[in-house]
């Protein structure tokens, strides 16, 4: 017995809610309503002109036409579905269906000018620039901002709270939880502002882009000056040198940066992971909430194990979309075409993932008592300190030790050093007495340099 429809990607059903914004950029309808929008501004800007022998539209006839795109409904986009199963094309249909509009706001004597000298790719190019601009910079950056933000504020709460740091997995020289958070939400900033500051491109210049038609039709026209404004109007970067299709690089330049982003987030997720496998986080229960079908005890920290997941999926279709958008053959082919058409999936689990970090840094707590008592049993990471001054006081001419490194290797390597054992040490080393006394008043938590001050550079 087979089932109703139901939606196969997972992002149009359990996770729907988590990624609901995109849907009105990034879908078939969005895109669809863009070249509505794309189809209507190049009518206005032709009859502002006077293109043709046309008359410049009335305040009141542009508003009316412009509400077309404002008012963009399921009504709109069931009749463009009409549309498209006679003529099998998407832009086609499109054109059908603003003439239409025309026909009903009384604007027939201008409809020769609906998609005037334009290829598909004309208003493909700068729809997807609007939908993916739109998408990028409303819906997932402000929600990229939110989880920066998040790390910002545990960073500066816990600027001062020590943290036995592991290197290859080894106890090492401690930091600060505040300054750990400050590396991940510093690295995410700068990827930030390269994501704010990304280009969207646009081509306007026909069916090879050498504006051939549009010189034949009108050349008297400055053709090159009529789509820069008209692209530029839109809010885009004009692109002067394109072959059929605009080239795609800044798609490819702002998807490889996302997915650059998605990494560090993926290996922010499992750094968390691993703090609250060491338990030096803990997760705080959710009132009803199974961590484990078997075992009650637990708490599983599924937020970042999904957060992980997603941004895995989310990393190789930008990715593959980076690589594929970027070659086409000679001037045009199709590849391009089916592959844009995943943008908004490659955006969905990247976002799905954003939501869960933010909700999971939300549900946890920081187990200041477990790092002091890691940190207590790991006095030997003070070697290096111990070393590193006996260096200082050798270069001074207060100390006639040899080989200061081999000495600490000999006391601390694969060894449990504790607190009385390493005074008695420093006690014992032909060093300067205030030097001596840094080294004796020293601990494993007092260790952390200028940790708590580096936290600043945010």
């Amino acid at each position: 017995m087979s089932l109703p429809p139901q939606p196969l990607s997972p992002l149009d059903g359990r996770y729907r809610p988590a990624v609901e914004g995109l849907g009105d950029h990034l879908s078939e309808a969005g895109l669809n309503r863009a070249r509505v929008h794309v189809e209507v501004e190049w009518l206005i800007d032709q009859t502002d002109r006077s293109f043709a022998g046309s008359s410049p539209l009335t305040d009141e006839q542009k508003v009316s036409l412009r509400a077309v795109v404002a008012d963009f409904g399921q009504k709109d986009i069931d009749e463009l579905a009409v549309f498209e199963a006679t003529t099998r094309h998407d832009v086609k249909a499109v054109e059908y269906y603003v003439r239409a509009r025309l026909t009903d706001l009384g604007l027939d004597s201008v409809a020769e000018l609906t998609h005037f000298a334009c290829t598909s790719e004309d208003i493909n190019n700068l729809s997807y620039a609007l939908t993916v601009k739109a998408a990028a910079l409303e819906v997932w950056l402000p929600r990229f901002d939110a989880v920066i933000a998040l790390f910002e504020g545990l960073a500066r709460e816990h600027a001062a709270t020590p943290i036995l740091s592991h290197t290859h997995g080894q106890p090492a020289t401690p930091s600060t939880v505040g300054k750990e958070f400050a590396v991940y939400a510093y690295r995410l900033g700068r990827i930030r502002a390269q994501i704010a500051a990304s280009e969207f491109l646009g081509k306007f210049s026909g069916a090879t882009g050498t504006f051939s038609a549009h010189v034949v039709a009108a050349p008297e026209l400055d053709w090159r000056e009529v789509s820069r404004s008209f692209v530029e109007g839109l809010g885009l970067t004009w692109n002067p040198l394109t072959t059929q299709i605009e080239s795609h690089d800044w798609q490819a330049e702002l998807y490889d940066r996302v997915a650059h982003a998605n990494r560090v987030l993926h290996n922010i997720a499992t750094d968390i992971w691993s703090y609250i496998s060491m338990g030096y986080i803990t997760q705080i229960p959710v009132a009803g909430a199974t961590g484990s079908s078997t075992m009650p005890h637990k708490v599983n920290p599924i937020r970042f194990e999904n957060a992980e997941a997603n941004l895995e999926i989310s990393s190789a279709l930008f990715s593959s979309l980076a690589e594929t958008l970027v070659t086409s053959r000679l001037q045009r082919d199709l590849t391009d075409s089916s592959a844009q058409r995943n943008i908004g999936v490659a955006f969905g689990h990247s976002l799905l993932a954003l939501d869960n970090i933010r909700r999971g840094l939300g549900e946890i707590s920081i187990n200041g008592a477990a790092m002091a008592d890691d940190l207590d049993r790991n006095w030997e990471v003070l070697g290096e300190a111990i070393q590193t001054v006996i260096r200082a006081e050798i270069t001074a001419g207060r100390s006639q030790i040899s080989d200061p490194y081999a000495l600490l290797k000999e006391l601390t390597r694969g060894h449990r050093v504790g607190q009385a054992e390493l005074v008695e040490f420093v006690e014992g080393l032909d060093i300067g007495d205030e030097a001596k006394a840094r080294l004796v008043a020293l601990t494993p938590a007092g260790y952390v340099g200028l940790a708590p001050e580096l936290v600043g550079y945010l």
